[in-house]
């Protein structure tokens, strides 16, 4: 028995030391191939809506998203899109993709604001991630978003539920091994927005989260709460060095 819990945690400690790796890594032959083909991958749809509401203009408003970042987006930085989530203190701290998209529909082309999580919105965080296809994850770690870091690693580690789990059970401790015929993977989220094919639709980081919260029969926090934008930080940050995928294509 000591030396079965000599393994386990040895086990624990090597994953926590493992280098990020993309769920990509995870899927059958088949799934990769369905993501890598622009016609296969049943996620570009959303960013097909993405783009006509990137470019939808309005006869009584002045601009579309296009008038400012071009016609396919070529305006986008897209080294920028990979830091998300970024510090901005002008807005308050803690700025995702999706609130930094809600908040330019909202004050520059003077529109009413989008609710966070909506098929609109994440519509258009896929169109906008997806211009950043092959870029490098890099959310900042230092600075002002060390404390931001570390809340939410703390809420990585809590146990959520009647089944008391954590993130880090599935996602470090047992990742690799298989649940419910699916192979664990380190749960990173730079596929995001990803299709879902359990699901059949496009799903944010925090509509996922929101899911597993359920699984493990948790009250799942809210798109755009604090909470589940200091997750999004810290899953984010955990990527670092990935390549931006959206949209993947996961069970």
């Amino acid at each position: 028995m000591r030396l079965l819990a000599v393994v386990v945690l040895l086990a624990s400690a090597l994953a926590v030391c493992a280098e990020p790796m993309s769920g990509y890594a995870f899927l059958d032959a088949s799934t990769r191939a369905m993501q890598d083909d622009e016609f296969e991958n049943p996620g570009m749809v959303a960013v097909d809506r993405g783009a006509a509401l990137f470019h939808e203009h309005r006869e009584a408003e002045e601009y579309s998203c296009s008038s400012c970042h071009g016609q396919d987006g070529e305006g986008l930085d897209t080294a920028e899109i990979a830091r998300y989530p970024v510090y901005d203190a002008n807005l308050g701290g803690l700025v995702t993709l999706q609130r930094r998209v809600n908040y330019c529909w909202e004050i520059h082309m003077d529109r009413f604001p989008l609710t966070p999580g909506s098929s609109e919105l994440i519509a258009l965080e896929t169109f906008v991630r997806n211009r950043a296809h092959g870029e490098q994850v890099n959310v900042q770690t230092d600075g002002d978003m060390a404390a931001l870091l570390a809340r939410g690693e703390t809420l990585y580690n809590t146990r959520f539920g009647q089944l008391d789990i954590a993130c880090q059970h599935c996602h470090v401790q047992h990742q690799g091994q298989m649940l419910r015929g699916q192979k664990l993977s380190q749960g990173q989220s730079n596929g995001f927005p990803e299709y879902r094919l359990g699901r059949g639709r496009i799903t944010s980081f925090q509509q996922r989260l929101a899911e597993c919260f359920v699984s493990f029969r948790a009250e799942p926090f809210e798109a755009g709460s604090e909470e589940a934008d200091l997750l999004e930080l810290f899953v984010s940050s955990r990527g670092n060095g990935l390549p931006i995928e959206t949209p993947a294509v996961r069970f």
